[in-house]
């Protein structure tokens, strides 16, 4: 079993365990827990029903991923995922993202289930989109890669450490290196840059970037001022 990684815009550790170890890691703090979920109110022909603004939000086919990405919000966003596919599988999914960053193999997991899936997933980033964030944003469908004209986008390595005997480290340095050789393959294949080396100097160190520059980049397709309406999705609601 392998230590995961901290994957933050500053120094990350890897505490070695006896145990498999969760790979996290962002450049900002975590946020504290919601105290407060809206609830909505809708009538229907049973009466009232309620739902938390979320729930809501996931009967249009809206995924919101907030906040550090971890093995339990990885769970619920795959979960989700199955769930609008299972619906209706040729219909589009949107996830929206507002992510410091977080765990890899959390990130790889919800990433590895959006190319699954046949339902075509929008991406759109509103605050910022940074590490896995990022990642997770530029693999959303092509020509639905979006962002928000204030959102930030960051991109960079993974780091971490490890302790305990040479010959363990050894194992943990290999470990990261090819993680670190996947993720940049990952976004050379997304943002298709045709030069690895190109993916790998601008991985090298924390890289952020405008929802202008992320455009340049390649990481997103278009910057969204005013939502789009799909005149399709109206006659589906009649």
């Amino acid at each position: 079993m392998f230590s995961q990684f901290v994957k933050k815009a500053y120094p990350i550790f890897i505490n070695k365990r006896s145990f498999h170890n969760q790979i996290t890691g962002s450049w900002t703090e975590a946020p504290s827990a919601q105290s407060l979920i809206p609830i909505v109110i809708e009538q229907t022909g049973r009466g009232e029903r309620s739902f938390d603004i979320f729930s809501r939000l996931l009967k249009e086919r809206i995924i919101c991923l907030n906040g550090p990405v971890n093995d339990s919000v990885a769970s619920v966003v795959v979960a989700q995922l199955l769930f609008l596919e299972a619906e209706n599988p040729e219909k589009q999914i949107n996830l929206y993202i507002n992510s410091p960053g977080g765990s890899v193999t959390a990130g790889m997991a919800i990433y590895d289930t959006m190319q699954y899936i046949q339902s075509p997933v929008s991406t759109l980033c509103h605050g910022q989109a940074c590490s896995m964030g990022s990642l997770l944003l530029t693999a959303g469908e092509p020509g639905k890669r979006f962002a928000l004209p204030n959102a930030s986008i960051m991109i960079h390595q993974p780091s971490g450490g490890a302790a305990g005997q040479a010959s363990d480290i050894a194992i943990h340095a290999r470990e990261i290196l090819r993680v670190r050789e996947r993720l940049n393959r990952i976004y050379q294949k997304h943002t298709g840059i045709r030069e690895i080396e190109t993916v790998e100097k601008m991985m090298e160190r924390d890289y952020f970037m405008t929802a202008e520059e992320a455009v340049n980049f390649g990481l997103i397709d278009k910057v969204l001022e005013k939502r789009i309406v799909d005149p399709k999705s109206n006659e589906d609601k009649k």
